[in-house]
């Protein structure tokens, strides 16, 4: 059973099956096309254990029907309680600032209801009934993975207004198969919200976020279900430096597979370990 996808994005049906449906048009404009900045970050060392599990879920603030695993502080863990939609927060609240986490949520543990998004510390964390729960008020913006909507200040929206698509180049019988991964880019300075799968940047999902506080949040309702964060890392909103730019320059002239075997370069050592972030 194949899943129709678009964009030359890999994804995953229920069995676990790659399927692939290459539609490349929608996906060549601008809208699509990673921010430099968000090329300088993600080409970064990954963020250290110890910068991840500061920016982890925060035990406490949270639904009581969730709980952070103890032999996984980058996880929690969903109560199989009926007729609730709860959520957790991450410990760190961003105001500035570009910011990159991957959450990785299984699609068979997604239920009827899984959003992923940020929130302010006012949202609500749990609700009575199965609902998009990140999205449903003013504080709050989610992505609902299943359906492929975009939900904020969903209360006073009108019934007969339908919730925005993401990714925006999907047809109204189509619909966007995530795998189990998927990456939140949180640009604090410029005010946006977006979405990366499989590396292929889905575009801005949310704007206007600017001069607020705002933490990782998801929603779930599937009973045991259990969805890990995993900081990527950040840049601060200042110009960088020249250093930093020559660098970047560097290693995209090398690329991926040859990025690896800079230490054959005819170059300076000192110059080798910089390139390669040492």
């Amino acid at each position: 059973m194949g899943q129709k996808i678009s964009g030359s994005i890999k994804s995953v049906d229920v069995r676990g099956e790659p399927s692939y449906r290459p539609v490349r048009r929608e996906l060549r404009g601008p809208d699509f096309c990673r921010p430099p900045r968000l090329d300088l970050l993600l080409d970064m060392p990954a963020a250290s254990p110890e910068a991840q599990l500061r920016h982890a879920w925060n035990p406490d603030d949270r639904s009581l029907n969730v709980f952070v695993k103890e032999d996984d502080k980058l996880t929690f863990h969903r109560h199989p309680v009926a007729q609730s939609t709860d959520c957790i927060r991450g410990k760190v609240g961003h105001t500035r600032g570009l910011h990159a986490w991957t959450v990785h949520w299984p699609a068979r543990q997604w239920g009827t209801h899984a959003v992923v998004g940020v929130a302010s510390a006012e949202a609500s964390l749990h609700s009575v009934g199965y609902t998009a729960l990140v999205g449903a008020d003013s504080e709050s913006w989610g992505w609902d993975l299943g359906r492929n909507r975009l939900y904020h200040d969903g209360k006073d929206r009108p019934a007969s207004a339908a919730p925005p698509t993401y990714p925006c180049f999907l047809a109204p019988d189509e619909s966007f198969v995530l795998p189990d991964s998927l990456t939140v880019v949180l640009d604090m300075d410029e005010g946006t919200l977006s979405f990366m799968v499989d590396g292929q940047y889905l575009g801005v999902a949310f704007r206007g976020l600017k001069g607020r506080r705002l933490f990782p949040i998801v929603s779930a309702v599937w009973g045991h279900c259990e969805v890990s964060m995993r900081y990527v890392n950040g840049l601060d909103p200042e110009p960088l430096p020249l250093m930093d730019l020559c660098r970047r320059v560097a290693r995209l002239a090398l690329g991926r597979e040859r990025i690896h075997h800079v230490d054959a370069l005819p170059l300076p050592q000192t110059l080798k370990n910089y390139l390669q972030y040492q």
